[in-house]
């Protein structure tokens, strides 16, 4: 279980260009799962978006993971690898060891995973939400790899907020537009 690199410039121009390309949230982060498990190798992908009033994660986006692994129960954030919540990337090279971190260990050995590397999502320095990488075999994470990978939640909480602001503001400009429209019809109408 030899650390290496994985992460290269390829991979970061993929998830720029997959970023730059989709105003619609599910779309990209549904290609950026897909795009993360097939450039790491690895069993699966998934992006979760913290729900502040629960304190759960909710899934947003996932590939390689089974319906029934993504249904197995709530991810709580004082249950589900904590200190990923704290702000810092967490890495479980081998779930087969005994780690208080996770909150359901016996699911994640029947999906077939047996590392799990979880980052946050920041914004603002908020934690917004969570990427989880997982490996279908022990994986030591090199420091350079667990920067990068930081990079990349940390880019991927910018397109979260940016597609979510943008798809407010069309919302908006979409009633404004119809208000205008429907204020002005009677209007044009009387003369």
């Amino acid at each position: 279980m030899a650390s290496e690199n994985r992460i290269n410039i390829d991979i970061f121009k993929a998830v720029t260009r997959s970023i730059a390309h989709s105003e619609d949230l599910d779309v990209m982060t549904n290609h950026l799962a897909q795009l993360l498990t097939a450039s790491l190798d690895i069993k699966g992908c998934a992006i979760f978006v913290l729900n502040a009033v629960t304190e759960e994660l909710e899934i947003l986006a996932s590939f390689g993971l089974s319906a029934k692994y993504l249904t197995k129960g709530p991810l709580n954030t004082p249950k589900s690898i904590n200190e990923t919540f704290q702000g810092n990337p967490v890495v479980i090279s081998d779930i087969s060891k005994k780690n208080k971190s996770l909150q359901y260990p016996e699911e994640a050995r029947k999906e077939g995973i047996a590392a799990i590397v979880s980052l946050p999502i920041v914004h603002l320095g908020e934690v917004v939400g969570v990427l989880r990488l997982y490996h279908y075999e022990p994986w030591k994470v090199s420091e350079q790899d667990l920067e990068s990978l930081q990079i990349l939640a940390d880019v991927i909480g910018l397109a979260m907020t940016y597609a979510r602001f943008h798809n407010t503001v069309h919302a908006i400009a979409e009633v404004l537009g119809h208000t205008f429209q429907v204020e002005l019809t009677p209007k044009l109408g009387r003369h």
